[in-house]
């Protein structure tokens, strides 16, 4: 992804757009990002989860706050508990003061930021293209103007048959680039069939979220997936959504009328992210998810 001709750019636009039709996720290579960085952000959760006094400090429920850190955020709303902690911060396009980051991570967790900040510079306009449209068309929508990091750490648990790392789930954003230890335990929902994600070092998973399936009037999927709980671990990842900025945002999203014929009429309602953000919320991520 580094350095491709047009012809190579017109390929990969072309893989990336046939991945989110049929499964909705894509295995990213020599996507510019440094092994050492990507360690780092690893260790650096790791870490964070390790200093039970840090943990504390930034506990809290309230979804609003931009550095949070909970278990089971939607534990009031699901039917089922999960096996995992998460470290959520918003990163931009407003990052907060450096020092509300929590310290033992901080630095690693801002220089990955500009990573994947350049990194959906470059997706953005490939996935725009694989639709048939101009290159900035989903950045002029704002789609990629907000990112915002999901930390989950997965202890080894002593019964995995009984429970879920991350129940089944779709996400509630436009695009999704995971980033994942050597553990394992993802699974998505193709054809009717779990199918197990192996890790691949080195490489970063991108997904489609739920809002570009409803931009792209369901050309691309946002497919469900989930993540089994393991004796072995502690399983550590990071997601980081692309999404608009959900706090200022009232830009209303609906499917992209450059997509839509008389055979392929729009198939959702207009909504605004904020709207959206509202009612998962309100009902939790696995019945949300289940609506699509």
């Amino acid at each position: 992804m580094q350095s491709t001709n047009t012809l190579q750019h017109h390929q990969i636009d072309t893989e990336i757009t046939n991945a989110g039709e049929t499964w909705g996720f894509s295995q990213v290579v020599n996507h510019g990002i440094p092994q050492e960085i990507m360690d780092l952000m690893i260790e650096g959760i790791r870490r964070f989860n390790e200093e039970p006094e840090m943990k504390m400090k930034f506990y809290s429920r309230d979804w609003i706050k931009s550095v949070r850190f909970n278990s089971n955020w939607d534990l009031y709303k699901t039917k089922t508990a999960s096996w995992r902690d998460t470290l959520n911060c918003t990163m931009a396009p407003n990052p907060r003061p450096p020092e509300e980051y929590p310290a033992v991570c901080r630095d690693i967790m801002l220089q990955y930021s500009e990573h994947i900040k350049k990194l959906g510079q470059v997706l953005f306009p490939m996935i725009s293209m694989g639709l048939g449209l101009p290159p900035h068309y989903l950045e002029d929508m704002e789609c990629n103007r907000g990112h915002a990091f999901f930390c989950h750490y997965y202890p080894p648990c002593p019964e995995p048959e009984r429970t879920l790392g991350h129940g089944k789930h779709s996400d509630p954003d436009f695009l999704t680039v995971l980033l994942q230890d050597h553990i394992g335990s993802l699974q998505v929902l193709h054809q009717n069939q779990r199918v197990d994600i192996p890790p691949l070092r080195g490489a970063l998973l991108v997904n489609i979220g739920d809002l570009l399936q409803l931009i792209s009037n369901d050309k691309l999927k946002s497919s469900q997936h989930r993540v089994i709980a393991k004796c072995i671990g502690p399983r550590i990842s990071v997601a980081c959504f692309f999404t608009a900025y959900v706090q200022a945002s009232k830009k209303i999203y609906g499917p992209i009328k450059e997509l839509l014929t008389d055979e392929s009429p729009p198939l959702y309602k207009e909504t605004s992210v904020e709207d959206y953000v509202d009612s998962l919320y309100s009902i939790g991520l696995a019945e949300f998810s289940a609506r699509l």
